[in-house]
């Protein structure tokens, strides 16, 4: 939906003074049912050198139950608004009512450079709109003068000082106030250390303007990989290693079929694609793309919850669809979510087996699902399959005979009183608690017949202090919050593929 555009007396005036302003301001009205984005046309003439813009909206009260207004607000340059295109300048979502951007600085969720002359375009996301409507007003105010500096940019560096190969903690869903968070970047990347992490994925929502100030914040004790959170009206998704800079566009739903377009360019830049938190309850956030083009799924979204465990089970449905079909199968990963405090970094985060601690390498082992989840750095894991003189680690495939036996060996610290879940396509098939002092290895034996892979899962104790109630009807969920959970290891001779999944 586009309105009227907006026009500035000074284009007619000639060449104001520097440092002089004009403004124009906008009301309108927006019915139940508006379009998902609405373009406000700013006509904006030459010699400019800063653009302001601050909106507000009413909030009137609604029936309980009902959605109230809430509305988000960014902009796009003279290159136009195409879906995808280059005139991308800036995304606050609803987080702030106002925005600066000149060649020098701009707003955190905001690119500087250039106010060049052209049609601008401020873009209004109404997210809800109430059954009365939604009423909002629009400033834009145009200061005029010689552009100034260009902003430094500092991009961080693609490797840190590793160990090798070796398992590499990280976490890969991060916020900070570039978009809707309340931690600074120096905060997000000081609580990146204090977790014990070695690396982390900055992943603000729908925009990249945050990249540029990472460059000094990383170091060899710390790797940080560029990235976004696309937050679509059908669901999130995370766009992780993105080239430096690169913005990808969120404008789409399912029903357009953009998405795999956008999918195509995070591929085509070496990073990779994740459904963020697909069970989440709230508006817009539960995912309807499907899984084609996905690297991982994001299964367990900050403290452990009852949209985790359907994300797990869900996940754990399709492993078993995937592997009895011959296809690639779908790795499980698991973030912080981390917006402001108390908000927790790196609980949960993903220990990834990597050749050395480098943007490809890291990448690469989440890829290829050669991770686990943990809760926090106090937990520690080893998760290994070994017959017929072989073996196999998180995954991997332990190619053996149907008939041979399969030793299942899981040595694990750091979960006091924990309840240890060994998990087949068969489902559950062997438990073990773990002592008080939380340190323990389960052995179990199986075959290739009866398992086509093997995932663990380790547990706290519920609330009653009860290992875990299994297969269970009433409301309670049956097993104690996570502590850490594997990708699969998987069992037997490879099954040829059906040709049947686009996932690389």
């Amino acid at each position: 939906m586009t309105l009227g555009p907006v026009a500035f007396a000074a284009a007619a005036a000639g060449v104001p003074a520097p440092g002089s302003s004009t403004s124009s301001t906008v009301s309108g009205h927006l019915e139940t049912g508006a379009a998902d984005f609405v373009y406000l046309p700013v006509e904006v003439p030459a010699g400019v050198r800063e653009i302001a813009v601050s909106y507000s909206y009413d909030r009137p009260a609604v029936p309980a139950g009902t959605p109230g207004n809430s509305c988000d607000i960014g902009i796009f340059d003279e290159r136009g608004t195409e879906l995808g295109g280059e005139g991308f300048r800036g995304w606050s979502g609803g987080f702030r009512t106002s925005f600066v951007i000149s060649n020098s600085e701009a707003t955190p969720g905001y690119l500087p450079g250039p106010v060049n002359p052209g049609t601008w375009h401020v873009v209004l996301g109404p997210y809800q709109v109430a059954p009365q409507g939604l009423d909002y007003q629009v400033q834009i105010t145009l200061t005029f003068g010689e552009p100034g500096p260009a902003a430094p940019v500092h991009y961080p560096a693609d490797r840190a000082r590793g160990r090798g190969r070796a398992w590499y903690r990280g976490d890969c869903h991060l916020h900070t106030v570039y978009s809707d968070g309340r931690r600074l970047p120096g905060e997000v990347a000081a609580g990146a250390r204090a977790a014990g992490l070695d690396f982390m994925v900055s992943t603000d929502h729908n925009t990249s303007s945050s990249h540029a100030v990472w460059g000094p914040l990383a170091g060899e004790d710390l790797l940080i990989i560029t990235g976004e959170e696309i937050t679509t009206r059908n669901g999130h998704w995370l766009a992780l290693g993105t080239e430096p800079g690169e913005w990808v566009d969120w404008r789409y739903r399912a029903r357009d079929n953009a998405y795999p377009r956008f999918v195509r360019q995070v591929h085509r830049a070496g990073g990779l694609v994740v459904p963020a938190h697909p069970y989440c309850p709230y508006v817009a956030c539960q995912w309807k793309f499907g899984y084609q083009g996905a690297d991982l799924v994001e299964v367990w979204n900050g403290p452990w919850t009852y949209d985790d465990e359907s994300a797990v089970d869900a996940w754990d449905s399709h492993l078993a669809e995937d592997l009895r079909a011959g296809r690639a199968w779908l790795p499980a990963m698991g973030n912080s979510d981390a917006h402001s405090v108390p908000q927790v970094i790196g609980s949960p985060h993903n220990v990834v087996l990597a050749e050395d601690l480098t943007r490809d390498q890291v990448l690469a082992g989440l890829r290829a699902g050669r991770s686990w989840l943990a809760e926090s750095a106090a937990v520690q894991l080893e998760f290994t399959a070994t017959g017929r003189g072989r073996r196999a680690g998180i995954g991997e495939r332990l190619a053996v005979p149907a008939d041979a036996p399969v030793d299942v060996v899981l040595t694990v610290s750091g979960v006091p009183n924990g309840t240890v879940r060994l998990i087949t396509d068969e489902g559950q098939l062997h438990q073990e608690s773990l002592p008080a002092a939380g340190t323990g290895t389960v052995t179990w034996r199986t075959t290739a017949s009866l398992a086509t892979y093997v995932r663990a899962e380790v547990r706290h104790p519920l609330p009653d202090g009860t290992p875990g109630k299994g297969n269970t009807m009433g409301p309670a969920l049956p097993w104690g919050p996570m502590a850490a959970l594997t990708n699969p290891i998987l069992l037997g001779a490879q099954q040829s593929s059906q040709g049947l999944s686009d996932r690389p």
